[in-house]
């Protein structure tokens, strides 16, 4: 990935609309680990809330187990819950694009398996319009060597995940995982997105 070949949120077509004063949006984005992507979007200034769930299966109130078990069709993914007044969904978008890999099908790193998949799951027709234009112009501009697999779905039932998995890094900073992976990850993109962090 050429990072710095992936178009800027102002080079995307499309207004975003305002909502009224303290209306807060959300964002469902998956993009491998839950950790990881929970752990990434907490920093962000304007972002309110992150929730590590599950979304997109058919099982009901499916369990860590069962997504694991690749039998439920969820992607382990991250509710977002952000003011569009201080961060915007294309915003948004543009560090999901830059902190995962959207070229490999069910696989992010070594991590394998349908609950890794790339996925937007949008919750309007906005959402998806800028999401799909936004992944138009990343094939065009040959900012990744391979094509964008990252499939863009209408939102379904978000499953919370237990409670364990909530703030993992922050709670588990010893965990080998998390240091070999989350970590580093979070790293790269205090770097590349210092200017939108929270103080």
């Amino acid at each position: 990935m050429d990072a710095n070949a992936i178009p800027t949120p102002d080079e995307i077509d499309g207004a975003e609309t305002t909502p009224a004063a303290g209306t807060t949006r959300l964002a469902t984005l998956g993009a491998g680990c839950f950790w990881c992507v929970e752990a990434v979007f907490t920093e962000l200034r304007g972002v309110v809330s992150v929730k590590s769930g599950y979304m997109g299966g058919h099982v009901e109130n499916p369990t860590y187990e069962q997504v694991c078990a690749k039998t439920t069709g969820h992607a382990e993914v991250a509710q977002i819950e952000y003011d569009p007044a201080v961060i915007t969904f294309k915003e948004l978008l543009e560090v999901f694009w830059k902190t995962h890999d959207p070229t490999t099908i069910d696989r992010q790193g070594n991590d394998r398996g349908p609950q890794y998949r790339s996925a937007i799951y949008v919750h309007d027709a906005e959402q998806r319009r800028l999401a799909e234009g936004y992944k138009d112009k990343l094939d065009a501009s040959g900012a990744f060597s391979a094509p964008i697999v990252t499939e863009i779905t209408d939102a379904s039932t978000f499953w919370v995940a237990d409670n364990y998995h909530q703030e993992y890094l922050a709670n588990n900073p010893g965990n080998p995982y998390c240091q070999a992976v989350v970590r580093p990850k979070v790293e790269k993109f205090r770097k590349a997105f210092a200017e939108k962090l929270k103080d």
